[in-house]
C-alpha cells in the first residue's frame, strides 16, 4: 500500500508514534486503576468505639471485682450527672 512514492511523511510516523505511546499509556493507567479498585480495603471497617462508664462497671460486676451494692451506687451516680460545687 505505502511502496513506491505513497509512504508516510515525518508527520505521519509521528502521529503513528503518538498513537502507540497514548494506547500503552491508556492500557497502563486502566490497568493500575482496575488494580487499585481491587485490592482497596473496606471503607465500611468499623473500629469498635471505646466502652461506656456503664460497660465498664457492668463487666466489673461481672467479674466480681465489685458488689451488687457498690454497682448500683456507682450507676446511680453515673445517672445523676455530675457534681456541682456550692
Amino acid at each position: 500500500m505505502f511502496w513506491y512514492d505513497h509512504d508516510l511523511s515525518g508527520w505521519g510516523w509521528f502521529a503513528m508514534s503518538a498513537g502507540m505511546i497514548f494506547f500503552w499509556a491508556l492500557i497502563i493507567t486502566a490497568a493500575v486503576l482496575f488494580f487499585r479498585a481491587v485490592n482497596r480495603p473496606d471503607e465500611h471497617t468499623h473500629t469498635s468505639a471505646a466502652p461506656t462508664p456503664e460497660q465498664i462497671l457492668g463487666d466489673r460486676f461481672a467479674r466480681g471485682e465489685i458488689d451488687e451494692d457498690e454497682y448500683r451506687r456507682r450507676l446511680n451516680a453515673l445517672h445523676a450527672g455530675p457534681l456541682t460545687k456550692p
